[in-house]
Order: structure tokens, then C-alpha cells, then sequence
């Protein structure tokens, strides 16, 4: 088969999409602490290319419409003989996924690698950050429903990754928060990161009691409708947090995480700011669609959903709010009660708040919002 390569203006970086103030201010010059990440990864990276460690794929769960696509995965030096398709077990395998995410941590990064893509019969390539992360928008018309692409970087270590292209008439869609909103940790937030990596038992995570069905009661009020789980959440711990997903019958979708490692700008990213990006980028990505925001009281989702369904109340369905108890907030932030927050707007969309999915469902068949 003949294989019709497509680069250049077929596939755009997510920088070009979203033209905004932060976007530019990545083009000064970089923070210390990046340029110090900058160096170690040149200096660990030369070491380990010394010792014939290969170049391996880490593929996400990529998203798109009919016409275009975002591909994203993470490319990574691994020890001679590992499995190309390490990262690429299916998603039920839980010994596999449950020794992935100290794995992920402790992995070297490649920078600017240049990752080959093939996709409906079309091959294109695109190129890793500087943290290594292939984030990549590909124009490409596809038929609504689950697709693989075949990710590499050289012949011999393909990976396979999800794509879901969402259908043309979906006009709702659900963005889910992941910690103290579908799953309770009841750690400080400073360590979630360790224990996503290190905790391996299911017993150890605990589940929202109520909110899969709250998630599939919703899949099937509204048809075919999307769901993304976006989270301050590091890349390292997709996995896991798929795996999670998976056994409590959460509905599939794909996972917008982000990097936790320093920027341009500073030497933390800004969790606040990525959800904010993100959200915005959904609406980039599809116009027409209404999004129904779930999240939890204990940080900043009331003050980012409420701002963001001022600015653009076309685009908001509903927030979705899951109360936390007085210990979690402890947990969360260090106090008792959930930070102040401050509704903006006049038109706002419908809310519904309650400790659990059972008691946010009650709420939206109370308010008419579910039959």
C-alpha cells in the first residue's frame, strides 16, 4: 500500500491554534530552571544514547472531529530490549499498568524528536517539545468512532495510540475533573503525584461513590456525547489513572493532562492556567458543542468554570459540582470550608452541587435537566 506523506501546513502545532499572550510569552528567554532541565536532558540524554538506549513511544488518547485530529504522546529513552510496544498494552492488562507509572517517572525524556504518524492510510510527521510531548493537530477527514494510529520514530518501535473523532451532530459534551471529583485520594495534593505512581492497588483508590452512573446516565441522555477528563495531573500517571477509570466503569475518553516539569516562564506550570487553556482550546476545537463542566469545591474548579461561563455562556451546558467534606477540604487546601469563590455573570448556567453522583443526580432531575 502506498503511503501518501503529508507534512507542513497538514499538521499544526498547537501553538499556531491558540495565538494567545502566554502562548507568546514562551518565545522570550527561558527561565533558569528550564534552561537547567535544558541541559540535563542534553547531558543524561548523550550518557544513555552512549549506553545503546533506545528511543520509545509513549502514546495518549488522542481526540479530533471529521477533519481534523490531535495526536499526543511522549517520546522516552528505554533500556536496550524493551519492548517497543511497552507503552502500548491495552488498557484491562492491570499488572502491566500498575508498574507503568514509577516506571514513567523515573524515565529520561528525548526533546525535539521527530515522531512519524500514519493515520488513515496517510503518514505525516510532527515534533516533540522540549519536554518531549508530541502534541499535534493533523487535518485529516476521518469517519466519526474509534481509530489507532500508528506512532515511530525509527522502523522497529511503533506504538499504536487511540483516537477518538467525535461525531459531527454531537452538540453536548462532558469535561470531568479526575482528583475529589471522580476519585478521592484523601492525600494533600502536593504528594497525588507520588502516590499516583507508587499506590498500584485498586484497594488503595477509592471511587466517587455515585458518579460513574452520574457519567453514564448522562452518555445516555445526550448521544454520542464526548467525554474528556482534564486534570493538573501529570502525563506520567495516565496510565494509572486509565486504568482507574476503566474498572469503575467510567465512560472512555481521552486524558488532557499536563507537564509538571519548568517552563519558559517560571519554574512551576500553573494548574489553573492549563485548565483554562484547555477549556478554551475545546471551544476552538468544536465550535458547536455545549459542555456540561464537572468538578469539586476544594481548589479553583468553581472560580474556572464560573469565569469561563461568563465569558462564554453559549458553550456551557451545565456545572457540575461535588461537595467535599471537611476533611477532604483540609486536604485540598488546608482549611475546613471550600474557598471563597464569586459567580460571575448574570446568565448563568444551571448548577447543581452535592457530595456525591447520586445527590448531583437528584439535583439535575429535580431541576429538570434529566428526565
Amino acid at each position: 500500500m502506498s503511503i501518501a506523506r503529508r507534512v507542513g501546513s497538514r499538521v499544526r502545532s498547537p501553538r499556531t491554534v491558540l495565538a494567545t499572550v502566554g502562548a507568546r510569552s514562551e518565545q522570550v528567554r527561558p527561565h533558569w530552571a528550564a534552561r537547567l532541565e535544558d541541559v540535563k536532558n542534553a547531558v543524561v540524554g548523550r550518557g544513555l544514547r552512549r549506553l545503546h538506549w533506545d528511543l520509545r513511544l509513549q502514546p495518549f488518547h488522542g481526540y479530533g472531529s471529521s477533519t481534523r485530529v490531535r495526536v499526543m504522546a511522549k517520546v522516552l529513552y528505554s533500556s536496550p530490549g524493551t519492548p517497543a510496544d511497552f507503552h502500548d498494552q491495552p488498557v484491562h492488562d492491570m499488572r502491566t499498568m500498575a508498574v507503568r507509572g514509577w516506571r514513567n517517572f523515573a524515565s529520561q525524556v528525548v526533546p525535539y524528536s521527530t515522531v512519524h504518524v500514519l493515520l488513515g492510510g496517510q503518514e505525516f510527521s510532527v515534533r516533540a517539545d522540549r519536554s518531549g510531548i508530541i502534541d499535534a493537530e493533523i487535518d485529516i477527514d476521518l469517519p466519526p468512532g474509534d481509530h489507532r494510529a500508528v506512532l515511530w520514530t525509527v522502523p522497529g518501535n511503533e506504538v499504536t495510540a487511540d483516537i477518538t473523532v467525535f461525531p459531527t451532530g454531537a452538540n453536548v459534551g462532558l469535561v470531568s475533573d479526575i482528583d475529589d471529583t471522580v476519585m478521592v485520594t484523601w492525600l494533600p495534593r502536593p504528594l497525588l503525584a507520588f502516590w499516583n505512581a507508587f499506590v498500584v492497588h485498586q484497594s488503595s483508590r477509592q471511587v466517587v461513590p455515585g458518579m460513574p452512573m452520574l457519567y453514564q446516565r448522562l452518555a445516555r441522555e445526550h448521544t454520542a456525547m464526548p467525554v474528556m477528563y482534564l486534570s493538573t495531573g501529570a502525563w506520567n500517571v495516565f496510565p494509572v489513572l486509565k486504568r482507574f477509570l476503566y474498572k469503575n466503569g467510567y465512560p472512555d475518553g481521552p486524558l488532557l493532562l499536563t507537564d509538571w516539569g519548568p517552563t519558559n516562564t517560571g519554574f512551576f506550570r500553573s494548574g489553573r492556567a492549563h485548565k483554562e487553556r484547555a477549556l478554551r482550546r475545546l471551544v476552538a476545537d468544536f465550535p458547536g458543542m455545549r459542555w456540561i463542566l464537572v468538578g469539586d469545591d476544594g481548589q479553583h474548579d468553581p472560580s474556572i468554570y464560573a469565569d469561563f461561563a461568563s465569558e462564554l455562556p453559549d458553550h456551557v451546558e451545565a456545572i457540575l459540582l461535588r461537595q467535599l467534606t471537611e476533611s477532604e477540604q483540609l486536604l485540598a487546601h488546608g482549611t475546613l470550608r471550600p474557598l471563597a469563590q464569586q459567580r460571575r455573570g448574570t446568565h448563568a448556567p444551571p448548577m447543581a452541587t452535592a457530595p456525591d453522583g447520586h445527590g448531583l443526580l437528584a439535583e439535575l432531575e429535580r431541576a429538570g435537566e434529566l428526565p
